[in-house]
């Protein structure tokens, strides 16, 4: 309800600054009514706060001959409304007017420089007692006098500019700019996703964009666990206002691992407060976690619907495009030529996380300087064989149907068929879910491969194994019956096996 009533407001002043600078109206006379029941439809179809946050008066509907015109503030909107709301903004359009219309995105002229939707804080930015530099923030919070503690000192973070966006992490990257650059826009932003995909690279890059962009901003970065001993300490000895003062009058508050506050009930209230307090005064909140938000409902509904609420960006393992951009740029670090060839020949073959890329670098470097050999290709295959052999093996979609038949003792044309019983389809279902995770086979390649006729059919199983996660619910295998995470700990072993 803050959020809906803080859009509402920005949303009104920003239409007021549309209609003072002569911009585009919403709709003519003639198209008042329809463009209402398409509305109303929609709020219907995606709740009424989602509805007013995106389709505020900073969204402009209206209907043009057999076209759906959706004029929208900037870039950003429109490539977070097209990917993400076109089906229902048509099956509305259908509801409204008895016919199909198309939709067409359009920016409206003059407005990308404009503020939108910003939810203004009620108060000025507060300036903490000290001040690092732009670069560098405390990775845990100073004690509650409001000075650096002396076992912790500030360290220098990653920033977008080493950040390597790509087709995998656009949509995150994007809105962690926002993040920094207009602050409660999105708010609270969660980016979640596997190991290795560069989530916190993204969350450090955004408190140090945010620096940058605020000074004198009182910002704090920390993981869920450093949250948790530090209200600990201060329940049972430093004392609870000291401890609110300081988080509740930030203005970014940044948590790694929020999965980790699963089954800890008191930090998770005092936390939700936190949340609330900081939300209402437009301010900036940014977590990450290793899984989505289906998966996370661990944490309790009052935290699902505070995240739902605000922005959550799935980052996707990297693609080749981007790993090769993230070898290049760490050759670059460490000062080495790396022959295109070679840059081509880790990217191929080390696939799973970024992580791997920057070690196979410096392998080949120590390697190289052991043996006063230059880098090439051929020095490559000998450097990094072990690494490839143990790490970098390339996932198939053969391997985990293999791996998933080993496991519950079915065949593979039993994978690839159309029978729906439970003892083949909960099997197909976690080998999509396997291939998403573990493979750069696209949508439509998953499905095609395990039989089925549209790649909505893997997003469906992704959901159903996420929302199994969640519950904690058990599969029935080969030799009896084991919880979901065991189950897939053992699919993953045969795979690295294999």
């Amino acid at each position: 309800m803050v959020l809906a009533a803080q859009a509402r407001l920005v949303t009104r002043q920003f239409a007021a600054r549309q209609v003072r600078a002569g911009g585009p109206q919403e709709v003519n006379t003639d198209d008042r009514e329809i463009v209402a029941t398409i509305r109303a439809r929609l709020a219907d179809r995606i709740g009424k706060d989602r509805c007013e946050v995106w389709f505020g008066a900073t969204t402009q509907l209206a209907v043009r001959g057999e076209y759906l015109v959706v004029t929208v503030p900037n870039q950003f909107f429109q490539d977070w409304l097209r990917s993400n709301f076109r089906k229902d903004l048509e099956a509305a359009a259908l509801a409204a007017c008895g016919k199909p219309l198309l939709s067409e995105f359009r920016i409206a002229a003059g407005a990308e420089a404009a503020p939108i939707a910003q939810n203004a804080p009620s108060a000025p930015i507060s300036k903490p007692t000290h001040t690092p530099t732009a670069d560098q923030v405390s990775p845990v919070p100073a004690n509650h006098n409001g000075h650096a503690s002396p076992a912790t000192k500030p360290r220098r973070l990653a920033t977008f500019d080493t950040f390597v966006a790509g087709n995998s992490n656009c949509l995150a990257y994007k809105s962690a700019q926002m993040a920094a650059e207009q602050p409660g826009t999105y708010s609270p932003m969660l980016v979640h996703g596997p190991t290795g995909t560069g989530k916190t690279h993204l969350l450090e890059g955004t408190c140090s964009a945010f620096r940058k962009l605020h000074p004198g901003a009182s910002t704090v970065l920390l993981s869920a666990e450093q949250f948790t001993s530090h209200f600990l300490e201060a329940l049972h000895g430093s004392g609870m206002p000291s401890f609110r003062r300081k988080y509740r009058g930030l203005a970014l508050l940044a948590i790694d691992d929020v999965q980790f506050f699963t089954n800890k009930r008191a930090t998770l209230v005092e936390l939700l407060h936190t949340i609330d307090t900081l939300s209402r005064d437009g301010r900036q909140l940014v977590f990450v976690a290793d899984r989505s938000p289906a998966a996370l409902k661990s944490l309790g509904p009052e935290l699902m619907a505070r995240l739902s609420g605000g922005m959550a960006c799935r980052i996707e393992p990297a693609d080749y495009a981007t790993r090769l951009g993230i070898v290049s740029q760490q050759a670059m670090r460490l000062g080495l030529r790396v022959p295109a060839e070679v840059e081509a020949y880790i990217a191929s073959h080390f696939t799973t996380q970024s992580h791997e890329l920057a070690g196979a670098l410096k392998k080949l470097k120590a390697t190289s300087l052991a043996h006063d050999r230059p880098i090439s290709l051929a020095l490559a295959e000998e450097a990094l064989l072990e690494l490839i052999d143990h790490h970098g093996r390339v996932v198939k979609l053969a391997d985990i149907e293999k791996a998933v038949c080993d496991v519950f003792g079915i065949n593979s044309e039993s994978l690839q068929s159309g029978r729906k019983a439970r003892s083949v389809c909960y099997p197909r279902m976690l080998a999509m879910w396997l291939a998403r995770k573990h493979t750069r086979a696209g949508l439509s390649e998953i499905s095609t491969y395990f039989g089925r006729r549209s790649h909505s059919t893997v997003i469906s199983a992704q959901k159903k194994i996420e929302a199994w996660m969640a519950q904690a619910s058990s599969l029935k295998i080969a030799n009896g019956s084991l919880s979901l995470e065991e189950t897939i700990r053992r699919v993953e072993q045969t795979l690295r096996v294999g």
